[in-house]
């Protein structure tokens, strides 16, 4: 899996190694593909103002937004026998991430600034898998995913403090 990162905005309070780690490790949880390629993208309130008006018809910033690439219906590449694959990449799409609207939500909920970045990738992670948040019952499954992401996430993190080492390589 490979998760590429591009910080337009907000490189004084994103530390991408660890935005890597949450991304690889929510990729994981969701069993998808080694092949799998992710691009996760920081913008600020004005870029994703654009964005948010341009796709949704919505004003104003939002705090992620999710862009597929490959198209789920037409499945995963076939992957080989070892854990390497195929070669051939999938890519998942883009996850686009307003750091100022995450930081104030951050402040808003008692959540510390990871805590809600990772809260956001996992979310758009799982929109690009498929999950969605229309109708109150597809709300219930993606939220009782995140959750679950998020609290594996919170374990191997607390586990990897205790042995020395990083919640995920």
């Amino acid at each position: 899996m490979q998760v590429l990162t591009e910080i337009r905005h907000g490189d004084a309070l994103v530390d991408e190694a660890q935005v890597c780690d949450v991304a690889a490790f929510a990729m994981e949880c969701l069993e998808l593909p080694f092949e799998a390629e992710l691009s996760v993208t920081f913008v600020d309130n004005d870029e994703m103002a654009d964005l948010n008006f341009q796709y949704r018809g919505i004003e104003g910033p939002t705090d992620v937004l999710s862009f597929e690439c490959d198209n789920l219906d037409d499945g995963f590449p076939d992957v080989g026998e070892s854990d390497e694959g195929t070669g051939d990449v999938y890519s998942l799409g883009d996850v686009i991430i307003a750091p100022d609207v995450a930081a104030r939500q951050a402040d808003e909920y008692g959540n510390t600034f990871e805590q809600e970045l990772s809260l956001l990738l996992v979310h758009g992670i799982l929109h690009l898998d498929g999950y969605d948040h229309v109708d109150d019952e597809d709300a219930v499954v993606m939220e009782r995913m995140q959750a679950d992401i998020l609290a594996r996430l919170s374990e191997a993190r607390a586990s990897a403090c205790a042995s020395g080492g990083r919640a995920h390589d």
